[in-house]
């Protein structure tokens, strides 16, 4: 690894659906820039589509409002509630800016696309060819590739189809980018199809399965962590970058093989008092902190059998507010590793779609 590559953090809230001021919402959003600019002080904010309910300009002054108070970079995706009445979003374009363009930062190439290129969903001709480029760019150069567009490729009760999807998916598989990061579905999920990973951050506006939040990404050299935040916690936001998570492994190189580390991020807006991590047997594991931020402790690989195992890491900050994380990473010192479709959570059912 370069020793100038260093982490990237980026953060997704869920679709916004803004309306009008005083919402629960807004009030929602409100919080999250808040913790954006206090706490978790990303490298940008990826607002991921559906920033508005009815492409009303009242509507646009409102999400611009809200996105002028941000200490940080923001772009942002177009959504189909972004282009009611206006399919070749004119008014996004006016209001807010190009739907599609990409970004290279510390070693990651951020793609951003538009889904609704050709409407209802579709992608031009020339979009993708665009796309093309892009990857083949970052192929070339070494860069790890992150997707962000609205639609979410595995959301239940709807079809991913269109114009051009075939050909996204070619693009895609062949190229295997980190992550494509969505919007769409209300709920929350992780999906491993054994190839690519594809996240949907709940929505803000009307969400399902749980409080509305937002998504912390990290990335760092082969490291790929994600968490989701929910806007009433007030406690330490507590994210394990390394080992991988396993539902986000899709190669060897995401698996443990050797002696290595335990790695945490810890977001918090008072001073950390302890942090601990043990593993499912009960073994702790002695964690410190490096310079780089990051608590970190050893994981000897003599103490681990082949397969699946699980962490948990827990801190306590001095003004006694507490935290914790758990996640399952997979261990074969030959390296031998094969992805196993999954998605979590498991969802059956939406009212959205």
């Amino acid at each position: 690894m370069n020793p100038t590559d260093g982490p990237v953090t980026v953060v997704v809230p869920g679709d916004l659906h803004l309306t009008s001021r005083g919402r629960d919402n807004y009030a929602a959003a409100l919080c999250v820039i808040h913790e954006v600019n206090e706490m978790i002080r990303p490298d940008f904010v990826q607002f991921i589509g559906d920033n508005v309910q009815d492409a009303t300009n009242d509507q646009f002054d409102i999400f611009q409002e809200l996105t002028g108070q941000l200490d940080v970079p923001h772009f942002t995706l177009v959504g189909d509630h972004d282009v009611v009445g206006d399919p070749e979003a004119k008014a996004f374009r006016q209001r807010i800016g190009e739907p599609c363009g990409s970004m290279v930062l510390r070693g990651t190439r951020f793609v951003r696309l538009n889904t609704l290129d050709i409407p209802r969903l579709g992608f031009s001709d020339g979009q993708l060819t665009w796309l093309c480029d892009e990857l083949q760019t970052a192929q070339s150069l070494g860069e790890r590739v992150v997707v962000f567009q609205h639609h979410y490729p595995f959301k239940v009760c709807e079809q991913f189809t269109g114009p051009g999807v075939e050909r996204w998916r070619e693009l895609v598989d062949a190229h295997r980018p980190v992550a494509i990061i969505c919007g769409h579905t209300h709920y929350g999920q992780i999906a491993n199809d054994g190839r690519k990973v594809a996240i949907a951050t709940r929505s803000i506006g009307d969400p399902e399965g749980g409080e509305p939040g937002y998504l912390v990404v990290f990335l760092h050299g082969d490291d790929f962590a994600v968490g989701y935040r929910t806007v009433d916690e007030t406690g330490p936001f507590v994210l394990i970058t390394h080992p991988r998570d396993l539902l986000l492994a899709t190669d060897a190189r995401h698996i443990v093989h050797d002696d290595d580390e335990l790695r945490v991020q810890i977001w918090s807006k008072s001073p950390v008092a302890q942090v601990s991590a043990s593993l499912a047997d009960g073994l702790q594991i002695d964690l410190e902190l490096t310079s780089a931020g990051i608590w970190s402790g050893a994981l000897p690989l003599s103490r681990f059998t082949k397969g699946e195992h699980a962490v948990r890491v827990e801190v306590r900050l001095r003004d006694g507010q507490s935290s914790h994380q758990h996640l399952s990473f997979y261990v074969d010192r030959t390296q031998r590793f094969t992805a196993v479709p999954d998605a979590r959570p498991v969802v059956r059912t939406t009212a959205f779609c």
